[in-house]
């Protein structure tokens, strides 16, 4: 007999790791709704052309592809599983373009498929959680993104930096340098910077086509520190000869300034918990990719990126509406909970969801238990009824292990005095109530 299995890179979900996965889930969801983005959602296969070529060469490679089958297989379009929720969402808004109203502000949350090496914090199967605005190049969009970021993790209590550059800065450098058609193959180096360290960035960049002089003229730019306003200052001496390089400087400075003049009291006395970082180094390796860039990492858990996202200009165009520009930011819902886990910051309380369990002693108690059940139902309680009148200790077991925080035990008693006792599990104390005492009791 085969041993059951399931397929590297994929997991299991029990009842209190979906009561976990649902907390982070409805906490992201609660912020994107403050901030007036709707939920759709996209088929988790496309037309393979929808896919291939639009995440660069690395990403086409991690491509999932699905086997034609049925009837008349041989003619239908290959398929493949999703890679990311972007580029289907810059599908279906050229598909319904007639049905929206622009800027469209959309959140998606639903797993993505890709074809990699698992590793710990790296997954085949992993959900993520998009939100976007497109239709508008105001750079209002990257300021609520910034802002989302900073809630959703102080909601969740994980010390967080967010890193930001923009394509249009890695353009120009590539410009002063004197490479710029190496723009790809310089930024998926330097993405690179914090895993293999700088040798081996400079290696690579060799290895790509550049040759020493450019990459000692990298340098100085991979290497510069500084405050924020010291970095852009820099910058803008560096790429005095490239107008796409200036604008991208213009872009982040307008960015850090929109930021700065938002700071409210409450978000100053999170900025201990959440910093905001011009990385030059950060690159993306997503080809669409033509303005802010942002990656988000968690300060006290060793683990990669687990938010990333930033702005496309054209993205909408190879399906056919160009000149929309968009931005976007998406959170790895499992790297989110590793670090939850690894941190011990989920509630203690998340498995609980019923708030009374109903213990008896024989089918006619059952059967009066199952009467209050319903009418606690219909008053949004939630209730489990033990289904068989067991040994009580069994019963009491079973609470226990769902963290039930109170039992109601039905005997002979308390149904002669159309009452039940009402057992705390946290203390053993125990009271006979009325059925509006129970009430009472589990709303306090």
């Amino acid at each position: 007999m085969t041993k059951p299995s399931i397929p590297k890179g994929t997991r299991d979900f029990g009842q209190m790791e979906m009561a976990r996965r649902n907390y982070i889930f409805d906490t992201i969801k609660s912020v994107f709704s403050l901030y007036g983005f709707q939920q759709i959602e996209t088929p988790a296969m496309e037309n393979i052309g929808t896919l291939m070529g639009k995440y660069g060469e690395e990403g086409d490679k991690l491509l999932f592809r699905i086997q034609n089958s049925g009837e008349k297989a041989a003619l239908a379009p290959e398929k493949g599983l999703r890679y990311d929720l972007t580029v289907p969402f810059a599908r279906y808004v050229v598909q319904h373009r007639e049905e929206l109203s622009f800027p469209f502000k959309r959140f998606q949350i639903q797993p993505v498929w890709r074809a990699d090496r698992p590793q710990k914090g790296r997954y085949r199967e992993f959900y993520q959680c998009d939100v976007d605005v497109i239709g508008s190049d105001s750079l209002i969009g990257e300021l609520e993104l910034i802002q989302i970021v900073e809630e959703v993790y102080r909601r969740l209590g994980i010390r967080v930096c967010l890193h930001i550059n923009n394509r249009k800065i890695l353009a120009g450098i590539a410009e002063v340098i004197g490479a710029p058609d190496k723009m790809v193959d310089i930024t998926v180096a330097i993405d690179k910077l914090d895993k293999i360290g700088v040798e081996a960035v400079n290696a690579e960049l060799v290895e790509r086509g550049l040759d020493a002089e450019q990459v000692d003229k990298l340098q100085p730019i991979l290497n510069l520190s500084g405050t924020t306003a010291d970095k852009l200052a820099a910058l803008r001496t560096i790429l005095a000869q490239s107008e796409i390089g200036l604008k991208g400087v213009d872009e982040m400075e307008e960015v850090f300034e929109l930021v700065n003049s938002t700071l409210s009291t409450s978000f100053n006395s999170q900025l201990s918990t959440f910093n905001l970082e011009l990385d030059l180094c950060l690159a993306r390796g997503l080809n669409y990719y033509t303005g802010a860039i942002f990656e988000v990492k968690a300060l006290d858990a060793q683990i990669g990126s687990i938010t990333g996202g930033g702005r496309y200009d054209n993205l909408t165009g190879i399906f056919g509406l160009p000149g929309v520009s968009g931005v976007g930011i998406s959170f790895g819902a499992d790297r989110i909970y590793d670090v939850l886990t690894e941190l011990n910051l989920f509630p203690p309380t998340l498995q609980s969801t019923t708030q009374v369990l109903f213990a008896t002693f024989g089918q006619d108690e059952l059967r009066y238990a199952l009467c209050w059940a319903k009418e606690l139902r219909a008053r949004d309680i939630a209730v489990e009824v033990y289904p068989e009148p067991a040994k009580m200790k069994k019963q009491m077991g079973y609470a226990d292990a769902k963290q039930i925080p109170f039992v109601a035990i039905v005997g002979g008693d308390e149904m002669a005095q159309n009452k039940v006792m009402l057992k705390k599990m946290a203390t053993g104390e125990q009271q006979l109530v009325t059925l509006d005492e129970l009430t009472r009791s589990l709303n306090d």
